[in-house]
């Protein structure tokens, strides 16, 4: 019994020293095919940070997952200060293109302010000939 007991502490010890550790970040982003109803897996998003010179700075590249989400954009911890203006740029074109479809957008460039802590999501949904963005959650 008293092993059993202790071998409980030590697993839940564990799992709360992996849950501590997991990165948290500050922005996620979401691509939905608003003509298919589904999400636009493997879409390259592009972020940017506008600088002091007003000049717009790499910052990170990532893919969509096959759910259509990018959720690891902006590493966030105590020390880390990510107030300013960014941009996601959404490459579209090669999407429609495999889906042998014509598209108006070649690519969608979303502009926003993060300012404190909070998270940010900034999705979009997307047809061959319109998009829109809101924040979300």
């Amino acid at each position: 019994m008293k092993k059993t007991f202790f071998l409980s502490l030590v697993m839940l010890f564990l799992a709360s020293l992996s849950s501590a550790q997991e990165a948290k970040y500050q922005l996620s982003s979401h691509i939905l095919d608003i003509n298919k109803g589904m999400p636009v897996a493997h879409v390259k998003i592009g972020l940017s940070k506008k600088d002091a010179n007003g000049q717009w700075v790499f910052v990170d590249e990532k893919f969509t997952d096959e759910n259509g989400r990018v959720k690891n954009f902006l590493k966030q911890d105590n020390n880390s200060d990510n107030q300013g203006i960014y941009k996601l740029t959404f490459y579209t074109a090669p999407y429609f293109k495999k889906l042998g479809e014509e598209s108006f957008y070649p690519f969608v460039e979303v502009v926003f302010q993060i300012k404190g802590k909070n998270h940010y999501h900034v999705p979009i949904t997307l047809s061959p000939f319109g998009y829109s963005t809101y924040r979300g959650s």
